[in-house]
């Protein structure tokens, strides 16, 4: 993504106008308007003010993924206990359909049990817990699978 878009969407995000960027700044609106649309470039201390007002560090104001942050967001207010609560398969099948249907099709038997041995080598060689051992499977697949894809 470009900076002058990473200006735009982390200026929305805070819910703030050109208007009220540009007075918090002590600059024009229009100064704002020709950031966001590639006209001009902020200097570095503008740019810091700008990371400063939009609650991100300067870094994530260069490289500002507004689908990436607010996800992350979503992830650090999602708590544990209602985490358990919701059905990732039901939530993931709507995007994913196979996931509501697998279970009649596949001997997810033979696969729980390959998989849990896997589990069980990581947690015994590495000293994982449970949950450690999970996500470093469910990472080593996603591996695999972005080199397949």
């Amino acid at each position: 993504m470009r900076l002058e878009n990473n200006l735009f969407n982390a200026r929305k995000k805070k819910g703030l106008s050109q208007e009220d960027v540009a007075e918090k700044l002590g600059v024009s609106r229009q100064t704002i308007s020709k950031w966001e649309t590639d006209e001009t470039l902020p200097d570095i201390c503008q740019s810091k003010k700008l990371a400063v007002l939009y609650g991100i560090s300067l870094d994530e104001l260069i490289e500002y993924d507004v689908d990436e942050k607010e996800i992350q967001d979503m992830i650090d207010q999602t708590d544990d206990k209602v985490s358990r609560k919701v059905n990732w398969n039901r939530v993931w099948s709507r995007k994913y359909p196979v996931l509501a249907a697998y279970q009649k099709e596949v001997d997810t038997a033979e696969y729980a049990e390959q998989l849990g041995r896997l589990l069980d080598n990581l947690k015994k060689e590495y000293g994982y817990g449970e949950l450690d051992a999970m996500l470093v499977l469910k990472d080593i697949l996603a591996s695999v699978w972005k080199k397949r894809s």
